[in-house]
């Protein structure tokens, strides 16, 4: 009778339920087909789109051109974009923003905005107490931070990618150079926010181009590893990735390609904007030089005129790198008067001859963060348009010790190719070749933690641990569990950037704050005496960094254990209905089948890289989340505990002595907790 009542009508109202979703389902596709990479640049962006019919196109923009400056002239009631912003900046030179990124998530006194002052002296920076950060003072009521101004950005390249694909487009992978930190990323991610994009991952610039030139290539990836070395110099900073190459077996579609990112070095100021100001500060000396016994104003003081230099020593930049010499001219540079001299290669290369030493610091950088040597490279492939400048690619060649340099990849586009190729990957709209892609944390991050213990009895001190979370060079996405076992009242614990030795004494004033945030736990205590006869297995943090390499505190759960005896219940009807219907549109009804939706999570304890000796017991315990996808499986814990939650240890005991009755059940209690995240 039973099997009857599972084949009658009730089968057909959960069908047409079904398809009514799926149709829903395909009805909100339909709005949003297309998806865009935004490939940021310093000094132009380079945006994407893939569309049906339009696979992986670069986005042509009003004056069809394949990029567009980073550029944005605001007046009172106007805003100016990209070429008509770049051509505004002679004519309005204080109210048009250029290189703005290096401002994002930086406070008042880091070095950066000491710099930005010293290269663009005509834009106004103000002070935001609250924030402690600056903002563009425009006019006396006009003024806007570094995130509104990208988000300005941003919204325009929406609006680019809309016309271009003549249709609305909401969801966007944008690149942000490999060396941001935490406070860099979510200043992106707000100016994403501002600009009404959905931002489906942040990837680091090199991460992208390694995909692109990885998913053009992916019939020369086999099992046998090949690393090969992206040397990136644009036109803010300098950054060089090792990646390694081979197919891997994947539990969802076999031997797949994979990318893996074994080293990464930077130089956050080297960049063919810096060899632009070396160049204008030149033209105007020469220019002074013309000058000279007439009284004539400074031209360093005019903002104009330095607008105008730095256009031409932009071009002239470019002409040198494919001629010997070339005739710098401006008509009407100041007081009408022009201005032509003579530039050659040489003394180009005289004024950067610095910059060109530090071509090769971020090739030892990659290498030994990847702890490899220049053997086990198997090419050297430039990206970029600042790589163009031969003495670069000269100074590069002998640090590398090949024989010539890889430019089969285009060095402008490849990073927006790489990233819109990963944007199709992340929509449900589009299917596209598997290609795994493993980035690395640059910066590690641990928890640092301190707890009184009993050195003598009746003596008590304060010892201070340190657990690192996620170490240098490891992979992410992923996730990881810090257990503290000491703890039976309400405590905190901070939450800091780990070892950055490897960073010079520079590059640490400009990384700002070593602390990311301090986490306040309440109820604590409650728990304990809520569960006095329960066995308590610690106060467990669930941290999560994710695809755009985003730290967050998923949750912080106190976990606690008893014994209950295991009476198994029949299975209700209505229960084995559901699982006819199931099985019936391709579900298992397997016994073992689990009856949540939420994965069993494997941990695997990490041994601590730096911190204190503890006694065994008394040390935070530091898990792995394995295979835990980043996604769906912060479920609220069950309030009560459930049977049949027994480890793999106690249900083999069970196995074998049936007699017993009892399994272990644990529960959790989540807690109140206070951060800055």
């Amino acid at each position: 009778m039973a099997a009857t009542v599972r084949r009658q009508r009730p089968r057909r109202p959960a069908c047409w339920a079904l398809m009514t979703v799926l149709l829903a389902d395909l009805l909100a596709l339909s709005d949003t087909l297309a998806v865009m990479s935004v490939d940021l640049g310093s000094e132009s962006m380079k945006v994407a789109i893939v569309k049906p019919g339009v696979p992986m196109e670069i986005v042509l923009n009003k004056e069809s051109r394949r990029k567009t400056p980073v550029t944005v002239t605001l007046k009172e009631n106007e805003r100016f974009f990209g070429d008509s912003a770049a051509s505004m900046a002679i004519k309005n030179p204080k109210a048009t923003l250029r290189y703005f990124q290096q401002l994002l998530g930086k406070q008042e006194g880091n070095p950066h905005v000491a710099l930005y002052r010293a290269r663009f002296p005509e834009h106004e920076l103000g002070f935001d107490p609250q924030r402690q950060t600056v903002h563009f003072q425009i006019g006396p009521q006009l003024q806007f931070s570094p995130e509104e101004v990208l988000g300005m950005v941003l919204n325009y390249s929406r609006s680019l990618a809309e016309d271009f694909a003549e249709q609305p487009i909401k969801d966007a992978v944008i690149t942000v150079p490999a060396f941001f930190n935490q406070a860099e990323r979510r200043a992106v991610l707000q100016a994403a926010r501002m600009a009404g994009l959905k931002v489906l991952q942040l990837i680091n610039d090199n991460t992208a181009t390694a995909l692109s030139y990885g998913v053009f290539r992916r019939k020369d990836i086999n099992t046998t590893a090949q690393n090969v070395m992206f040397y990136d110099m644009g036109s803010g900073s300098t950054v060089c990735t090792i990646v390694t190459y081979q197919t891997v077996k994947t539990k969802e579609a076999g031997m797949q390609p994979q990318l893996q990112v074994r080293g990464v070095g930077f130089d956050r100021t080297l960049g063919g904007l810096e060899m632009e100001l070396r160049l204008r500060e030149h033209l105007a000396k020469l220019f002074n030089e013309q000058r000279k016994g007439q009284r004539a104003q400074d031209v360093r003081e005019n903002p104009r005129a330095m607008a105008k230099l730095l256009r031409e020593a932009n071009r002239l930049k470019t002409v040198l790198s494919a001629n010997a010499d070339h005739m710098a001219q401006i008509e009407g540079l100041m007081d009408d008067v022009d201005f032509k001299a003579k530039v050659t290669r040489a003394e180009f290369e005289e004024l950067c001859a610095d910059l060109f030493e530090r071509v090769p610091g971020p090739v030892q950088q990659a290498l030994q963060s990847a702890e490899m040597n220049l053997d086990e490279i198997e090419q050297v492939i430039l990206v970029g348009g600042a790589t163009r400048v031969p003495k670069v690619q000269e100074v590069l060649l002998k640090a590398v010790g090949k024989e010539e340099l890889g430019k089969n990849i285009n060095a402008d586009e490849a990073a927006a190719m790489g990233a819109v190729y990963q944007a199709a990957a992340l929509s449900k709209a589009f299917k596209v070749k598997p290609f795994v892609v493993r980035d690395a944390v640059i910066y590690p991050i641990l928890v640092e933690f301190t707890r009184e213990v009993e050195d003598e009895p009746g003596l008590r001190s304060l010892k201070h641990n340190k657990r690192v979370l996620f170490s240098r060079m490891g992979p992410y996405p992923q996730r990881k569990v810090i257990t503290f076992n000491r703890y039976n009242r309400d405590f905190h614990f901070h939450v800091n950037y780990g070892d950055l030795g490897f960073l010079g004494p520079e590059d640490l004033r400009v990384f700002g704050s070593q602390n990311l945030t301090t986490v306040k736990l309440r109820g604590v205590g409650e728990s304990f005496k809520k569960y006095p006869d329960y066995e308590s297995k610690g106060i467990k943090a669930h941290f999560s960094l994710d695809e755009s390499g985003v730290l967050s505190l998923i949750r912080v759960e106190s976990v606690f254990e008893t014994l209950v005896e295991d009476s198994p219940e029949e299975e209700s009807t209505l229960t084995k209905l559901g699982n006819t219907i199931s099985s019936l549109f391709g579900g298992s009804s397997a016994p073992d089948t689990k009856e949540n939706g939420t994965d069993t999570v494997q941990e695997e304890e990490e041994s601590p890289a730096e911190g204190s000796k503890d006694e065994p017991g008394e040390q935070a315990e530091l898990k792995e989340e394995a295979e835990a996808p980043m996604e769906g499986t912060s479920q609220p814990p069950p309030a009560e505990p459930q049977e049949g939650a027994a480890p793999a240890e106690e249900k083999a005991t069970e196995k074998e002595n049936e007699e017993k009755p009892e399994a272990q059940a644990s529960f959790c209690r989540a807690l109140d907790t206070s951060s800055g995240f």
